[in-house]
C-alpha cells in the first residue's frame, strides 16, 4: 500500500504534537512503521487519507459497537445540532440517558455523566474514599483505568507498549495510595485485606481486561472479590468503561452475575462521542456535590452531542436484542480464524490473539507473548488491509458491521500474514 500522504501528515504532526500522535499508541511504536491516518469510515471499514482501505478491527477502542456512521446515531446528532453544541446547563436528555444507564445497569441507583472513562473513574475512586473514610485502593497489574495518578501503577496497556514501567510525573505519595495486584488471585487480595482491610477504601478492576490484552476473569474471581469488599466494608467499583454494553446489554456484570458497588463506563455510551459515567448505590452516590462533600464537576459534563449519540445507540440496542446474538456468532468466527499456536482469548466482542502458545490470565502471561513476532504480523497485515491494534497488550473489537465477508478475508490475512512471520 501507498501512504504518502500519511508519511507526510505524520511528519507534520510531530513538529506540533508530541510524537505526532493525542494519544501514545497511536504512534505504532509497538509494531513499527508510521500510522495511516483517517479520513473517513463506513461500517466496518476505514480510509485513510491516501484512499486505502481496512477492515477496522479497533472500533475506536470499543464505542463504535454499530460500526461507523450508524443512521441512527448520526441522524440524532444532526437533530441535536440544531439545538446547540453545549450549554453548561442541565437539559432533559441527561435525565433520559441515566435513567436508560440505571434500568439497563440496575446497580446504578443514581449516575453522574462525566466525559471521558478516565474521569469516570478518578472521580469513582474520590467517592469511595470520601464514602468509607478510608484511602488505599487496591487495582490489578495489566488494568487501565484512564491517566489517573494513583492508577497508574501497572497499568499495562500504552505504558506496556512503550517500555514505560511508572509514569514519571506522579508523586509517590500518589501511588504509595494504590495495592496493585496480580489479576486472577484470589490469594493476593486476601493477602492484601489481611494487612490493610481497614484502610483499604475499595478495589477497582476491569471486570474483562481490555488493557494487556482481552483477559477475562476465572471463575470465581469476580465472586470471590465481591465477598471479600462486602466482608471487610470496602465498595467494590467495576471498570466498564470498555465491557459495559459492549460484552451484553446490561454489561460485564449482568454477564457473569456481579453486583458492585460502583460502576464507570464510557466507550459505548457515547455512540462514537466523547463521554462517561459513574454511579452506583444511591447511598454512596449521595455523597457526590452539592448533595454531599465529595466534589466532582464538568463544564462539558453531560454535552448535549454526546448525550443525543449515546442516547440514540442505547435505544438501537434495547430494541434490537438480536445485535448481541450476532455479535457473538461473528466474533466466535473471527477468533476461530486465528491460526494455529497462538492463543485467543474473547469475551463476546472483544478478542485478542496473544502471540503465546501458553495460556494468558493475567500480566505475568501476558507479557511472556512474542511482543516482535505481533509487530511483523501486524504489519503484514495492514499492509493486507486489515486494520488491528497496533500493540498485543490491547482488544480488539467486533462490530455488528461486520460481515461474513470481513471474516473471511481476515481469516485469509492471518493465515498468510502467520505464514509470512514464522
Amino acid at each position: 500500500m501507498i501512504r504518502t500522504k500519511s508519511e507526510a501528515a505524520f511528519e507534520r504532526a510531530q513538529k506540533v504534537i508530541p510524537g505526532g500522535v493525542n494519544s501514545p499508541v497511536r504512534a505504532y511504536r509497538g509494531v513499527g512503521g508510521n500510522p495511516p491516518f483517517i479520513a473517513r469510515g463506513q461500517g466496518s471499514h476505514i480510509f485513510d487519507i491516501d484512499g486505502n482501505e481496512y477492515i477496522d478491527y479497533v472500533g475506536s477502542w470499543g464505542p463504535l459497537l454499530l460500526g461507523h456512521c450508524h443512521p441512527a446515531i448520526i441522524d440524532a446528532v444532526r437533530q441535536a445540532l440544531d439545538t446547540g453544541t453545549s450549554f453548561g446547563a442541565p437539559t432533559e436528555r441527561e435525565i433520559d440517558l441515566a435513567e436508560r444507564i440505571r434500568d439497563a445497569v440496575p446497580t446504578m441507583e443514581m449516575v453522574r455523566l462525566v466525559n471521558s472513562g478516565t474521569e469516570a473513574t478518578m472521580s469513582a475512586i474520590r467517592v469511595a474514599r470520601g464514602f468509607t473514610g478510608r484511602d488505599l485502593t487496591v487495582k490489578f497489574e495489566g488494568c487501565y483505568h484512564g491517566h489517573v495518578d494513583s492508577l497508574l501503577v501497572k497499568a499495562g496497556s500504552g505504558l506496556a507498549t512503550l517500555g514505560i514501567a511508572d509514569t514519571q510525573g506522579v508523586p509517590k505519595g500518589f501511588t504509595d495510595t494504590t495495592l496493585p495486584l496480580p489479576f486472577n488471585s484470589v490469594d493476593a487480595v486476601e493477602a492484601a485485606f489481611r494487612a490493610h482491610g481497614d484502610r483499604i477504601a475499595s478495589v477497582i478492576v476491569e471486570p474483562v481486561v481490555g488493557n494487556m490484552g482481552c483477559v477475562p476473569p476465572q471463575p470465581g474471581f469476580l465472586e470471590a472479590l465481591r465477598e471479600i469488599t462486602a466482608r471487610h466494608g470496602a465498595l467494590l467499583i467495576l471498570d466498564e468503561v470498555m465491557t459495559g454494553f459492549r460484552v451484553a446489554y446490561g454489561g460485564a456484570q449482568a454477564r457473569f452475575g456481579i453486583r458492585p458497588d460502583m460502576t464507570t463506563l464510557g466507550k459505548v455510551i457515547g455512540g462514537g462521542l466523547p463521554i462517561g459515567a459513574y454511579g452506583g448505590r444511591a447511598d454512596i452516590m449521595r455523597s457526590v456535590a452539592p448533595v454531599g462533600p465529595v466534589y466532582q464537576a464538568g463544564t462539558l459534563s453531560g454535552n448535549p452531542l454526546a448525550v443525543a449519540a449515546g442516547l440514540a445507540m442505547l435505544r438501537y440496542l434495547k430494541a434490537h436484542p438480536e445485535v448481541y446474538r450476532e455479535l457473538e456468532t461473528t466474533s466466535a468466527a473471527i477468533a476461530a480464524a486465528a491460526p494455529a499456536g497462538i492463543t485467543v482469548n474473547r469475551v463476546g466482542a472483544m478478542f485478542t490473539w496473544f502471540f503465546t502458545d501458553q495460556p494468558v490470565t493475567d500480566w505475568d502471561s501476558a507479557k511472556r507473548a512474542d511482543t516482535a513476532r505481533f509487530a511483523r504480523f501486524h504489519r503484514r497485515m495492514l499492509e493486507q488491509g486489515i486494520y488491528l491494534p497496533p500493540s498485543q497488550f490491547e482488544a480488539a473489537f467486533v462490530s455488528a458491521a461486520h460481515t461474513a465477508e470481513d471474516i473471511a478475508k481476515t481469516a485469509e490475512a492471518a493465515k498468510s500474514a502467520f505464514d509470512f512471520t514464522a
